[in-house]
């Protein structure tokens, strides 16, 4: 069997090396990131023309949620326009899209889970780069994608919020975290194997009444359930404890206005799985079972530096 030729934009991160790690066989990686490739020069998108790729998938975005606020060109250029440029790269060669995208585009003002077709109403610029380039892949006329929004994302070899309670409970005897902003967390792992589930559609699509023909779209996945930041915190460090020396004794739950910062965050930012299970037939892996699996990992790469 031939193997499928994958362009992988954003290479370098952290859901990236989750899918070159879980890559199925059938799949062949060309792996592309700064600064050899820059997503938002259209020339350099459309020399992947002669690759001839069956599969785009776009993991790059300028995620620092703050720093858009004061760098709002390169947040739009990056997650906006970049985007676009792929779509219209994808419908001239027939390739499928695959691009990440994020629970900030919706303003939190829900109190159950989001669906992919609930309205839109980003807080920050972040979450407005991110809805242009939704927009702008829907805009293109390109029939065949995935849109696949994700929440509240960690995982080996990025910075994330697991690795920064962490370093902070090694170093301090109390952490205050924000306890009036509820999402789910969700393992780069667990995302990269949705990815490759929503793939195998294409190729073997399920015979059911519930899963379209054409099951091109927008999809959520995160990990199940629910939590604050707070209640993440608190069980990282629990789970922490049994592996890692940590000076902090407290974790205080705190509100929104007492840790100020510049992009406003959706209060509620919960998404429904439904379409994603409906359609692959998956369960999806709780956020507290994700969270032991990647401790575990994490202890396990330690070991291996350590030996080496």
């Amino acid at each position: 069997m031939e193997e499928k030729k994958i362009v992988l934009i954003g290479a370098n991160g952290m859901l990236a090396g989750a899918v070159k790690r879980l890559v199925p066989v059938g799949y062949k990686v060309h792996a592309y990131d700064l600064p050899e490739f820059d997503l938002t020069d259209s020339g350099q998108v459309f020399s992947l023309r002669t690759l001839k790729p069956e599969i785009i998938l776009n993991c790059a975005a300028y995620t620092n949620v703050d720093g858009c606020e004061s760098q709002r060109e390169l947040a739009m250029q990056v997650n906006g326009e970049g985007p676009g440029f792929l779509a219209e790269l994808a419908k001239d060669i027939d390739a499928l899209l695959v691009h990440v995208s994020t629970d900030f585009v919706f303003a939190g003002d829900k109190k159950e889970p989001y669906r992919e077709d609930d309205p839109t109403g980003p807080l920050s610029v972040y979450g407005q780069s991110k809805l242009l380039g939704e927009q702008r892949i829907i805009e293109s006329g390109l029939e065949k994608y995935f849109i696949v929004r994700t929440s509240w994302l960690y995982g080996q070899g990025g910075n994330n919020f697991v690795e920064t309670m962490i370093r902070l409970a090694k170093e301090r005897t109390e952490l205050k975290v924000v306890d009036d902003q509820r999402g789910t967390p969700t393992w780069t792992d667990d995302l990269a194997a949705a990815i490759f589930k929503l793939l195998a559609l294409v190729a073997a699509p399920h015979v059911s009444p519930r899963t379209p023909h054409r099951p091109y779209g927008i999809y959520h996945f995160s990990n199940e359930g629910q939590c604050s930041w707070y209640q993440f915190a608190a069980e990282i460090i629990a789970q922490a404890r049994h592996s890692e020396s940590l000076k902090v004794e407290n974790i205080l739950p705190i509100p929104t206005e007492g840790y100020p910062l510049p992009a406003q965050r959706p209060k509620y930012s919960v998404m429904s799985k439904e379409k994603y299970k409906a359609a692959t037939g998956m369960q999806v892996p709780e956020w507290r079972e994700s969270l032991r699996k990647y401790i575990e990992n994490r202890i396990k790469s330690q070991v291996l530096r350590f030996k080496m």
